[in-house]
């Protein structure tokens, strides 16, 4: 059986004053509910007749008390007439059947704008995660990011949906409130607003608690939905590592880090409607005793009728208190998520100037110029230079982490160089339009990402207005054909994402196939034939050939038999250029490059 106790094994959030104030610097409310109006904007005219409705119904709600105080006056006074009531009750049947419709209305409409702010947050959020550059999403976790697009955008939705109605119409019911009791009672309304001071002390105290305690849930929801996509990803190496009780045990720290932030989330946003019952109660108290005093001593102008009006408001004065207070909650909640969200889509793009040379055919010159590079802190690329002329094939070789790659992803574009210049036709990289200048190279990746869809379609990513035909004899010249057409359905056959179902090799095909189909001026093919059969192999070194027959190649590859006509051949190692020239050439060095060729040897004899 539990303890009453056991409520407090859950770990309290690191919470102090100066954090809290130096957070407040960096995320900003109230611009992020600009940001978020902007958004709303896009509902013009809706949006200000639902703010007009709210206004008006919650006027017409603060009638109500004042006809109930008339009808006990005269009840009192012995002026009552069966007549006289049923006139009051008609028009309170009229006024709160009109602010029933008018909620409805709001409601109605409040669906319709926050819906069409949602849609235009989570476009816009794809739409600059595409022009992002790439290491942006090396440094994130998927699951942080879709954690982005689907619970911090639904959250956004929920709080427009439901908090932004209930908090103007609470704003503006305070306000008539409190204008209504000072014209009432003077007294009694300065007795009812000795409460608030000390109610508003006691709601920052809780909602700074709050606001941070939702943070560090949203945070904990990130890292739980990041860690369970990876592993989900990641199944096949769990399992050939036998590593699953290691990520159960991970998974579940980090969910037990979500437990402790939920509960403690849930139990700060909680004390608000406690202490707001509280301090309602004792106000209420106070005001009666006050009222009874006051119509005791004879106090001109103050009724039976005037200390139930006032009674009524009283109640409801604090109303739209309690209300302020617990959709703050839910509106902190959303945007903490909503900071997150704009946080993205104020990263920079990858390319934001508009005055690029737009690219529409190259030769296929590439030059590297006392290139620099570091990933992280640490040095891929130290002071290199090299060229390789149009129509020329060049091959890095190296061992693992040699920076072999790091050139490929320069030469995309995918990332600048901390120091030195990359130039294409002699033209520097970054005075390119990237989406030009990539659409004139073609990219074979060692493991080549496969979409969600048939075969067709995916080997016509590479060139989206080809025909059924251009994409066949495309697969064709890639060797591909062969292996499609034994498929089920061919070239309709539906593939997995990321190619599942489809072995290493035919993976690469097709890849090699897209890159065929575009056409390219320049090839990057980054390890195209590592971890694959022979004959697979020798279908790829032949759809190879075709692919760079005419164009510049840039070419990586662990099997060096596969570079041995290169034009070029480039050894790097530790980040450096340490040989470069023609197969013969080195061979006839015998450097670095002589020794791997006689390892590859001596492998394959012992094999």
């Amino acid at each position: 059986m539990k303890k009453l106790s056991d409520a407090f094994r859950y770990k309290r959030p690191a919470y102090t004053t100066n954090a809290s104030k130096q957070k407040a610097k960096v995320e900003n409310p109230k611009a992020t509910l600009l940001r978020i109006w902007h958004y709303m904007l896009l509902e013009r005219r809706l949006l200000f007749s639902t703010l007009g409705m709210i206004i008006l119904s919650s006027i017409l709600a603060l009638v109500g008390p004042v006809i109930l105080g008339h009808i006990v006056d005269r009840f009192v006074s012995g002026e009552y007439t069966a007549g006289y009531l049923l006139q009051q009750l008609s028009w309170l049947l009229l006024i709160y059947s009109a602010v029933a419709v008018m909620t409805f209305l709001q409601g109605y409409w409040m669906i319709t704008i926050s819906q069409t702010a949602v849609y235009s947050i989570r476009k816009d959020l794809f739409v600059h995660l595409q022009k992002l550059k790439l290491a942006f999403f090396d440094k994130r976790q998927h699951g942080e990011l879709m954690s982005r697009m689907t619970n911090d955008v639904d959250n956004i939705s929920t709080t427009l949906n439901t908090s932004m109605v209930q908090i103007v119409s609470s704003i503006i019911t305070f306000i008539g409130i409190l204008a209504v009791m000072v014209i009432l009672s003077p007294i009694l309304t300065i007795i009812t607003l000795l409460v608030v001071p000390i109610m508003f002390i006691g709601i920052k105290w809780i909602t700074n608690r709050t606001r941070h305690a939702f943070r560090t849930q949203q945070q904990a929801v990130s890292k739980v939905n990041g860690y369970a996509e990876e592993s989900i990803s990641g199944q096949a190496v769990i399992k050939a590592y036998a590593q699953e009780s290691k990520v159960i045990g991970t998974f579940r720290d980090k969910t037990e880090e979500l437990q402790h932030a939920g509960f403690w989330a849930q139990t700060f946003s909680g004390f608000i409607p406690k202490w707001m019952n509280m301090l309602n109660n004792i106000s209420f108290a106070v005001i009666a005793g006050v009222g009874a005093l006051l119509i005791g001593y004879g106090r001109a102008g103050i009724t039976v009728g005037t200390i139930v009006i006032f009674l009524e408001y009283s109640r409801q004065f604090t109303r739209p208190l309690n209300d302020l207070a617990n959709q703050f909650n839910s509106l902190f909640s959303a945007l903490a998520g909503a900071e997150r969200v704009f946080g993205i889509l104020d990263e920079q793009e990858e390319h934001q100037e508009t005055a690029k040379e737009i690219i529409s055919k190259l030769r296929g010159d590439i030059h590297f110029e006392n290139v620099t590079f570091t990933y992280e802190g640490e040095p891929a690329l130290k002071n290199i230079s090299f060229s390789v002329q149009s129509g020329q094939m060049a091959a890095f070789v190296g061992p693992t982490g040699s920076g072999k790659t790091t050139i490929m992803n320069l030469i995309a574009g995918f990332y600048q160089p901390d120091q030195g210049q990359v130039t294409i036709d002699d033209m520097a990289l970054p005075e390119l339009d990237l989406s030009s200048y990539r659409n004139r190279i073609g990219v074979v990746l060692q493991q080549d990402f496969l979409f969600k869809g048939t075969i067709l379609e995916n080997i016509r990513y590479g060139k989206l207005d080809a025909t059924d035909d251009q994409v066949k004899e495309a697969a064709k010249a890639a060797n591909a054909h062969r292996f499609i057409t034994r498929l089920p359905d061919g070239y309709e056959t539906i593939v997995a994402q990321d190619g599942g179902g489809l072995s290493h090799g035919q993976r690469q095909l097709l890849s090699i196939a897209k890159a065929l189909l575009k056409d390219p001026d320049i090839l990057l093919l980054d390890e195209a034939t590592s971890s694959i059969d022979t004959i697979t192999e020798l279908r790829i070194q032949e759809a190879m050939k075709v692919l760079m027959e005419g164009r510049t190649s840039i070419v990586v590859a662990h099997r060096l038999n596969t570079i041995e006509q290169a034009d070029k051949i480039f050894v790097l190692q530790d980040g450096e250029i340490k040989e470069q020239g023609s197969h013969h050439k080195l061979i006839e060095q015998k450097g670095f490059y002589y020794a791997l060729q006689n390892e590859k040897k001596q492998h394959s004899s012992t094999s």
